[in-house]
């Protein structure tokens, strides 16, 4: 049998280039679809970096099945060998890897030098030495894909007992062809495209839906009298100097600014001081939690904060919190003063149920 001893394939030729150029894409995007996914929370952006390069090793093996088919089905040739040099290139388990150099003998074609990688058992690790005969086995139209025969034949072992090799003129060929330069530049290409594309893509859901769900602030509404301010989970109102929340209709007011073109949005707490509204909506899609922030007993609240300032001198401050996170909504006053510190406490029709303080 002839061996056709040619030069290993390189990473230079186009369809190598390409296939760097897509694998650093496949790379690039699948990792930014992932991570972006799991920061922003989105479902469909970590199946898109988990199915990307799952689809793309499937496409590669099915590119690649009848050449590796055609490559199974060729007969290895059998040859002795001489060890020109080897050298442990790492490893802490019992198999260590060995970069050998070998001068291979055909029966019927030249002898040439070629450059392997294997792995070696600490304990048969001796056996092998500079000078030494192994036999190896390798494809006839592929030589660089030697690998010695740790286990041959009694017959082939004889042989190498008897045979000696003289060196072939070097260099020694490669099983292990390094990426080229152009190769890493187009690995490195279609990372950064392969990135950008999934950024440019998917920027509604990386940055606005990321902005909108980490509270930041929604779009400011502006008048002389008040500022309101909406996110998806709080809205507030603050009112102009020289006026109050206490004010008539002023309060009811500031509500309906925040709630606005969604009827059925509900709140789980509102806080109202003297000029400043806040109110914390319930988490989108629980529908029964919180109650409707417009159904506050407003008529009822100027005489529930001025009960629970009585007795207690000139007023500084006073805050009422509703509160329907357990389900029946409650009104809580506190109020401060040069007297001291009052509470009241009523239901959500305004009644009155413990006061304290004053």
């Amino acid at each position: 049998m002839t061996t056709a001893a040619g030069a290993p394939p390189t990473h230079s030729t186009p369809a190598g280039l390409g296939r760097a150029f897509l694998t650093g894409g496949v790379t690039g995007a699948s990792l930014t679809a992932f991570i972006g996914g799991c920061v922003v929370e989105k479902v469909a952006l970590v199946v898109v970096g988990l199915v990307l390069p799952a689809v793309y090793g499937l496409l590669f093996l099915l590119a690649t099945l009848p050449r590796r088919a055609r490559e199974a089905a060729v007969v290895p040739c059998t040859a002795v060998a001489m060890i020109e040099s080897l050298k442990a290139v790492g490893g802490e388990s019992s198999d260590v890897p060995v970069r050998f150099e070998l001068t291979v003998a055909p029966d019927d074609a030249p002898a040439f030098r070629v450059e392997v990688r294997q792995d070696v058992n600490l304990v048969e690790l001796p056996d092998y030495r500079p000078r030494g005969i192994v036999v190896v086995e390798y494809p006839p139209d592929r030589p660089w894909k030697t690998r010695i025969v740790k286990r041959p034949t009694r017959q082939w072992e004889e042989r190498a007992a008897a045979a000696r090799v003289d060196s072939a003129p070097g260099p020694a060929m490669k099983s292990d062809t390094p990426v080229g330069c152009a190769g890493g530049l187009l690995v490195l290409l279609g990372l950064l495209l392969g990135t950008a594309a999934v950024l440019l893509l998917f920027r509604g859901d990386l940055f606005d839906s990321h902005e909108g769900e980490r509270g930041a602030p929604g779009p400011s509404v502006s008048s002389s009298s008040s500022t309101a301010t909406v996110t998806s989970a709080t809205g507030t109102v603050t009112v102009g100097p020289g006026r109050s929340m206490l004010d008539q209709g002023e309060l009811r007011q500031a509500v309906e600014s925040l709630t606005r073109g969604a009827d059925k949005r509900r709140a789980l707490v509102v806080v109202v001081q003297d000029r400043l509204l806040t109110v914390v909506f319930s988490p989108t899609g629980v529908k029964s939690a919180g109650f409707d922030p417009r159904s506050l007993p407003y008529d009822r609240l100027p005489a529930l904060v001025e009960e629970a300032r009585t007795g207690l001198g000139s007023p500084r401050s006073w805050q009422l919190t509703a509160d329907g996170v357990t389900g029946s909504l409650t009104l809580r006053i506190v109020v401060t003063g040069d007297g001291g510190t009052g509470t009241l406490e009523a239901d959500g029709k305004g009644k009155v149920l413990r006061r304290s303080g004053g």
